[in-house]
């Protein structure tokens, strides 16, 4: 499988699997019913809740108004543009993948910026004290797809620091 197909491959999934896990929860569990309170204990330190995110992922930078929201979408489009020039280049079956994580997540928030004006959000994890954001599947693979990218970015300068210390070193 080239790096295109398998980028395309893992984008498609990360946005098919947020789309369907927001649309079962907005409709299929009624999430998206208004004033209801819509929480659903899981686990002990895990419950489905329902948040309306204005911003980018984790609620960075919130929109105000049909503006924000048209510039916050112009700005995830056009990343989403780069990536997938990026993915076009790539080279290596890790950088596929987390290109592809970046891609498809991203779209999976702009449908919903597009359709609803805001990102649903779902996922609300909390422990002895701690309160972490409520994020989604897309926020995940935006999440996962730049730690993969790190981790690409320091496999490779690992790999070419071994080949130069390979090569023989010129003195005049």
């Amino acid at each position: 499988m080239t790096t295109l197909r398998l980028g395309g491959a893992v984008a498609l999934a990360a946005l098919l699997a947020d789309q369907v896990f927001k649309n079962f929860l907005l409709y299929g569990l009624g999430f998206i019913q208004q004033g209801r309170l819509h929480r659903i204990e899981v686990l002990p330190f895990f419950d489905l809740v329902m948040v309306w995110n204005r911003g980018v992922s984790y609620g960075l930078f919130p929109a105000e108004g049909l503006l924000g929201t048209v510039l916050i979408t112009l700005f995830q489009l056009s990343a989403v543009a780069l990536m997938s020039w990026l993915l076009v280049k790539a080279d290596r079956p890790l950088l596929a993948v987390s290109l592809g994580l970046l891609i498809g997540g991203a779209l999976g928030n702009v449908i919903d910026r597009i359709l609803y004006g805001a990102v649903a959000d779902f996922f609300h994890f909390y422990a002895r004290g701690f309160d972490w954001y409520v994020f989604n599947i897309a926020d995940a693979a935006i999440t996962i797809g730049v730690v993969v990218l790190i981790v690409d970015a320091v496999m490779r300068s690992d790999g070419k620091s071994k080949r130069s210390d390979r090569e023989p070193v010129i003195r005049e």
